[in-house]
């Protein structure tokens, strides 16, 4: 069929979108788990940093046994995608913290089975225009994220609802695929994970490069979507806003700024097939480095210059996201491409459940202006890794 990868890439991205609402629904209504279970400001950033380590535990057990290449890719995503939901809906009956965290673990762990394997879906229908795809795909799933902070600004939905009604989102959209999806014509060659292999791709300096491109882009994004909803909430409580108020319009504001990276990383995915991946990263984490080094310092300025600067934010913040996923697969040793997608996502992931938990933290003892600048150390150390690499496939043209 002549439209088929389009018709493709609509039902993935749509699936994505309303898979990936799981992953922040406990974030966005954070506010009322911190009431009735008594929690910490502190406490209650767990409820999306075990999101990271569950989903590092679900990437590393998909790639130790080979799941990916054992079971098709339409009914890991769907199979995933439903356990995902029902594990994320449990935590309306949720007797306790400790509970809680164990289902949120879970529901991070269960969608290394729907994250990972949608960009490998996709690209499996698109060769010349695979940045632009892969970009589409991290757009909807960026939107995806975003959804809970919109739904829990509706005054009309208690938290019971936003978590529930993300859990049938993520269902509809596991049966979507399970149901029209199909491999497209250009399938990946098997390469599965072996930890023998690690030691070749560590000792391969233009994917060490590469991996530590996405590192310090990792860094900043998953503690800036965390803590962007907690800023506006103060934010508004400044400007005289009673707790419900102020809440609800952190959370309008904070997915039109998590969604602005949806439009980021669509153009973002044009503009590296027509520029450079390397290019495009590197402009991407000097526009979100700048950000982040502003953006705590304006807890008092003007709302139009606050929200437009965190739009801004967003918008760079995830652009270059999928782009490093598509450099290792360029640069690393063609035999352990599988290894090295892997240790980079578990790198990464792993290292954004140090980097909330760090910046919630620097926020409580020192502020936001010292939270936020942070995080601008990740994307100069990207900045520089992405140079680097940019500069050693030069000499090797």
């Amino acid at each position: 069929m002549k439209h088929r990868p389009w018709s493709i890439l609509l039902l993935l991205s749509v699936a994505e979108l309303l898979g990936m609402s799981l992953w922040f629904s406990a974030s966005a209504v954070s506010p009322h788990f911190q009431e009735i279970w008594a929690l910490s400001p502190e406490e209650a950033g767990w409820l999306t940093t075990v999101v990271q380590l569950g989903f590092v535990a679900g990437t590393a057990l998909v790639a130790t046994f080979n799941i990916a290449d054992i079971i098709p890719s339409r009914f890991l995503f769907a199979v995933s995608g439903l356990l995902a939901a029902a594990a994320n809906a449990a935590l309306v009956v949720a007797p306790d913290f400790a509970t809680g965290l164990v289902l949120r673990f879970l529901t991070g762990m269960l969608l290394a089975g729907v994250y990972p394997p949608a960009m490998k879906m996709i690209a499996t229908w698109f060769v010349s225009a695979r940045g632009f795809a892969i970009g589409t795909i991290v757009g909807a799933l960026t939107l995806g994220k975003a959804t809970p902070y919109l739904l829990g600004a509706l005054p009309s939905l208690d938290y019971r609802s936003v978590i529930l009604t993300a859990s049938l989102g993520a269902g509809t959209g596991a049966l979507m695929v399970a149901i029209g999806y199909r491999d497209g014509p250009a399938p990946f060659a098997r390469r599965p994970f072996s930890w023998s292999l690690a030691g070749d791709v560590l000792r391969d300096r233009r994917t060490r490069l590469a991996i530590g491109g996405y590192l310090g882009h990792m860094w900043e994004l998953y503690a800036m979507w965390t803590l962007m909803s907690l800023y506006f909430a103060d934010f508004f409580s400044a400007r005289g806003l009673s707790v419900v108020p102020a809440h609800a319009y952190a959370g309008a504001t904070a997915f039109a700024v998590i969604g602005a990276g949806a439009v980021g990383s669509v153009v973002a995915g044009r503009w590296a097939d027509v520029i450079g991946r390397e290019r495009v990263t590197i402009w991407a984490m000097g526009v979100s480095g700048m950000c982040a080094l502003i953006m705590g310092h304006l807890i008092g300025a003007a709302p139009v210059l606050v929200i437009s600067l965190a739009l801004l934010w967003g918008f760079a913040v995830v652009a270059d996201s999928a782009q490093f996923s598509a450099l290792v697969t360029e640069v690393a040793p063609s035999h352990a491409v599988g290894t090295a997608l892997t240790l980079q996502t578990s790198m990464g992931f792993l290292l954004t459940a140090f980097s909330i938990w760090a910046t919630i933290e620097l926020q409580a003892k020192f502020g936001w202006a010292i939270a936020f600048s942070m995080l601008a150390v990740g994307p100069v150390l990207g900045i520089m890794a992405m140079i680097r690499l940019r500069n050693a496939r030069r000499v090797e043209v």
